[in-house]
This record gives structure tokens, C-alpha cells and sequence, in this order.
């Protein structure tokens, strides 16, 4: 998990962000070779419900959980490190299979990125 202001601030400083509806994706790139750091999000105006939040939340890393074992081994094998955001900008809570390859779809284009930052 990502706790450092500094980091977030840069993430979304950087302006670097793709949507793949539901979910919008914010990322920069870092120097040093570390686990990625991440925050996940789903909005309070659209989920009054603390309840809803969470699950969406609890979603979201567990579609993560399941499906990062590329995107580690991309990051060891260019030794570059990430910080990115996950928040769920969806207006309905939308069943586990529909997130997940959402999710699947986020990690193969920032696996991409990162491909395309190295050969530049």
C-alpha cells in the first residue's frame, strides 16, 4: 500500500492516466526497484455506504492480488519501480468477474508502458 503524501501528490501531478471504464488508472514510473505501491478508491459521492466502498475496494485488490504476477515480473526485469492509483469511477457496483478483467486490461497497458519507457 502507498502511504507517502509525496508519491501521491506526484501521481497526480504527472498527468499520467488512462480509463478503462469502470476504473480510472493514474501511474509514475520510479528510479529505484521496488514492489509497486498502490492505492485503491472508490468514490463517497456515488457509495454513501461505507459498506459498498469497502467491498469495491476489497474487489479491486483482490482482482490485483490474483492477476500481478506479470506486471512483478516486468518491474524485476527492467529494475524499475511503480506507484499507481486504481479508483473505481463506475456508477454501479459491478460483479467481481467484470472488475477483475478490467483490472487484467489496466496491468497488460501498464506492462506496455513500461516496455515502451525502456526502449525509448
Amino acid at each position: 500500500m502507498l502511504k507517502s503524501r509525496v508519491i501521491i501528490d506526484n501521481i497526480f501531478k504527472q498527468k499520467n492516466r488512462f480509463i478503462l471504464y469502470p476504473l480510472s488508472v493514474n501511474w509514475i514510473l520510479q528510479d529505484t526497484s521496488t514492489s509497486p505501491k498502490i492505492i485503491f478508491s472508490a468514490p463517497k459521492r456515488k457509495f454513501k455506504r461505507a459498506v459498498d466502498r469497502n467491498r469495491l475496494k476489497r474487489m479491486l485488490k483482490e482482482a490485483y492480488r490474483k492477476n500481478n504476477a506479470e506486471l512483478l515480473a516486468t518491474l524485476k526485469k527492467h529494475n524499475i519501480g511503480l506507484a499507481f492509483y486504481i479508483g473505481y469511477i463506475g456508477k454501479e457496483i459491478l460483479p467481481f468477474e467484470v472488475i477483475e478483467n478490467k483490472i487484467k486490461e489496466a496491468l497488460s497497458r501498464l506492462i506496455m508502458i513500461i516496455e515502451n519507457k525502456d526502449e525509448n
